[in-house]
């Protein structure tokens, strides 16, 4: 009896989806008592959440910068005539993603000066 490929990768995202669901509940139920806190649980949890915003941000922004290079690069690639036209917007989304790591990095700075 065949394997239906599509059944396995609906269980598979099924199983992303509750892994999911069950990391960002349990960062809320975590998040809770750092919100009624003082002292040094206020301060942990703040400079968890400075290297989280950093973190998180850096990675999700060279994710996609690298897909959207290899996007443009695969594009140039097939049809090089068309460069001029593929190489400015890439530019534009690069500097676009970058921004919003600019914004986990200020983010991060906020979080770092209510520490002290």
């Amino acid at each position: 009896m065949p394997i239906d490929n599509n059944l396995m990768h609906c269980k598979g995202f099924n199983m992303k989806k509750k892994l999911f669901a069950l990391v960002s509940f349990s960062l809320l139920v975590l998040a809770g008592p750092l919100y009624a806190a003082e002292g040094e649980l206020a301060t942990f949890g703040l400079a968890i959440g400075a290297g989280l915003a950093i973190g998180i941000a850096a990675f999700g922004g060279g994710l996609g910068q690298g897909k959207a290079v290899s996007a443009a690069l695969e594009g140039i690639a097939r049809n090089p005539s068309a460069s001029d036209r593929i190489f400015t917007p890439m530019i534009i989304g690069l500097a676009l993603i970058e921004s919003l790591v600019i914004y986990g990095l200020v983010i991060a700075f906020i979080l770092q000066g209510k520490i002290a």
